[in-house]
């Protein structure tokens, strides 16, 4: 699977969740994006990762977006992904930018978050944050129905 750099949007209702040791956290209504790197060994496959995990429910929580898709309240509506050799992923959190919750995700660089608000769909949005770090973009949308997940 290709490596790259990934945003996952997710949609939620008001809720509080707790992140493990960054805590209690409250989230507004809306849409939240996180950003996210896959350069890793699974390359981009990190991200059905991510999906399988807010399908399921099945294991516990190892990353700060882990708390959020296991977490009732969240639902993922959305994957835009890019396919790069370039280590970016610090660089489309800074396109992505505006309102954050603080700490979230960045535990290994000195960004502020990778994890944004918008209180309406960001998935064009987030589209043109990718084409600005000239990354050709592809969005999946994901439909929720019920307690399942389409692609």
């Amino acid at each position: 699977m290709d490596k790259g750099v990934y945003a996952l949007v997710l949609e939620n209702t008001h809720c509080s969740v707790r992140i493990g040791a960054l805590g209690e956290r409250e989230f507004f209504r809306g849409s939240h994006i996180y950003v996210g790197s896959a350069r890793g060994s699974g390359g981009l496959a990190r991200v059905l990762r991510h999906l399988r995990l807010a399908l399921r429910r099945d294991r516990p929580p190892r990353w700060h977006i882990d708390y959020l898709l296991l977490d009732p309240h969240f639902l993922p509506a959305a994957v835009v992904t890019a396919a790069t050799d370039r280590d970016c992923e610090c660089d489309l959190a800074r396109a992505v930018a505006g309102a954050y919750v603080p700490g979230f995700g960045c535990s290994d660089c000195a960004c502020p978050s990778h994890l944004f608000y918008r209180p309406d769909d960001p998935a064009l949005e987030v589209v043109a944050a990718f084409r600005s770090l000239k990354l050709d973009a592809r969005i999946t949308r994901i439909k929720n129905e019920g307690n399942e997940h389409r692609v």
